[in-house]
């Protein structure tokens, strides 16, 4: 389907179940109260959504515990519980087209960036964690001739999860790849706007054969959901990816209630930082713009500053605009589109009130700078770029979320290293150089839990990803080193006679 029309169709073919999946089944809340979750492309109700509150999450939190406890995954040969995920994973792969579009639907991200990364790295993601599942080794430790000292991993028992909304599917794989591979039972607390691929994904992890009560989708508010998970005594821990404002929540919950364990991925103001060596401004616009405005901005890991010394400045700023001719803004479903719809109303005012602030603050607008579209009754803003930031303005320390870059001039390395630092924020950051001396000893001084060089990404799967800082705490995503923080460490120390 290569149409604005073909997509339509098939969307407008779907059937939206909004009702949690608790237990193993499909039901409405407790309350059987609903909310409605809304198109970003034209404000339109695309479904209504269980309203689920601390009765639904103690619910699924007695169904995980009960699972949990009888062994039926906890217990399994981790080849079991490897065959399962790798038949979630083809599953998933299987409803690439369905789940693209409730993505794009619900998120007003563009389809062709959910048909060609999102749902198939989601597929990818929970793939590479089940081959790791009977392929990690415990431990003796060397204690003597006597003794007999085994030092193993357990699964912590039971996992709340707590879902952000730009990536929808893709967190999910990350948090249930590794929390599922490792014997855990999982309750998943989806991000209110954005529920329904992660329900569906939950449909098919039964037909791949997770046991119910394994894999729980409690959906709602974070004041009444969320809280609940957070507070709930008999959750071993809480892995949630968002703002940092609300992973403090997360650790007074934990504070106030049980000390579970909490695993926080949270936001970022991530520099791009090019320096003076840098021949091909071509090949840094191209990057600079998908760090910048990929998925709208709406990218804990987007690289919202741009740090550019002055000798090159005015030439990559006229790259970067050139590239953005091919960027185009559209319906999320228009498959022509690079960029779609902000998440919601709430979240479109917020950003563009970040815009009208750094023009009263001096910066100089350059790109952009408009909502557009405003006839579809969606949420668009076309990507905008503010010259003459200065590091001390908002638009260079708070997170917009949005598609806005600043850009920065330094004078030295180490001004432009000072500059790059000079946040609460230390998740990702890009340096440009020719120079591989410099690759080293910058990237080396960065405080950023990935430091891309001459790329914009996140690494692949078997990197881990977190942040410094007020970016993260208690673990990481990807990688085995994701595998550890869903378990608990055990000694078992053996006296021989």
């Amino acid at each position: 389907m290569t149409t604005l029309e073909e997509w339509t169709k098939k969307a407008d073919a779907l059937t939206l179940d909004g009702r949690a999946f608790i237990g193993g089944r499909r039901c409405p809340a407790a309350s059987n109260e609903t909310f409605e979750t809304l198109n970003p492309a034209n404000g339109k109700v695309l479904a209504d959504i269980a309203r689920c509150d601390a009765r639904d999450i103690d619910q699924a939190v007695a169904a995980a515990r009960d699972a949990f406890e009888s062994g039926i995954w906890s217990k399994a040969a981790p080849s079991h519980r490897k065959a399962v995920l790798l038949k979630l994973a083809q599953l998933i792969e299987d409803h690439t087209d369905e789940l693209a579009i409730l993505e794009a639907l619900e998120a007003g991200k563009p389809v062709s960036e959910c048909l060609g990364l999102d749902i198939p790295e989601s597929a990818a993601c929970i793939r590479w964690h089940a081959e790791v599942t009977d392929k990690r080794y415990d431990a003796l430790s060397p204690s003597g001739e006597n003794v007999v000292s085994m030092i193993t991993r357990e699964p912590i028992g039971v996992v709340g999860a707590v879902l952000p909304w730009n990536f929808p599917a893709l967190m999910l794989a990350w948090k249930i790849g590794p929390a599922l591979s490792v014997g855990n039972s999982v309750i998943v607390k989806p991000a209110e706007q954005t529920s329904l691929a992660t329900l569906r994904i939950a449909d098919l992890a039964l037909e791949a054969g997770v046991p119910a009560g394994v894999f729980s989708v409690v959906t709602g508010f974070g004041e009444s959901a969320g809280q609940a998970l957070g507070l709930h005594p008999d959750v071993d821990l809480i892995a949630f990816t968002g703002s940092t404002e609300t992973g403090k929540r997360f650790l007074r919950y934990s504070a106030d209630t049980n000390l579970k364990r909490v695993v926080l991925e949270c936001g970022g103001k991530n520099p791009q930082v090019v320096l003076p060596d840098v021949a091909d401004l071509d090949a840094v616009a191209e990057q600079a713009v998908a760090a910048a405005f990929w998925n709208m901005g709406e990218n804990c890991s987007a690289g919202s500053r741009l740090l550019v010394p002055a000798g090159l400045k005015d030439a990559l700023i006229g790259k970067i605009k050139t590239v953005l001719e091919g960027w185009k803004t559209g319906q999320p479903l228009d498959p022509e589109m690079k960029l779609g719809a902000l998440i919601e109303q709430k979240h479109y005012e917020k950003v563009l009130g970040h815009i009208e602030k750094a023009n009263a603050e001096g910066a100089r607008l350059v790109h952009g700078g408009n909502a557009v579209l405003l006839e579809s009754g969606g949420w668009f803003v076309e990507p905008t770029i503010f010259d003459n930031v200065t590091p001390q303005m908002s638009i260079a320390k708070d997170e917009v979320f949005g598609p806005v870059l600043c850009v920065i001039e330094y004078s030295d390395i180490d001004e432009a290293v000072q500059i790059a630092n000079n946040t609460c924020y230390g998740l990702a950051a890009s340096l440009w150089t020719d120079n591989v001396n410099n690759a080293h000893k910058v990237a080396s001084r960065i405080r950023a839990g990935t430091v891309t060089v001459n790329c914009f990404g996140e690494g692949d799967l078997s990197t881990p990803f977190g942040g410094f800082k007020q970016s993260g705490f208690g673990g990481r995503d990807k990688s085995v080193y994701a595998h550890d923080q869903y378990c608990e460490l055990k000694t078992t120390w053996i006296k021989l006679s």
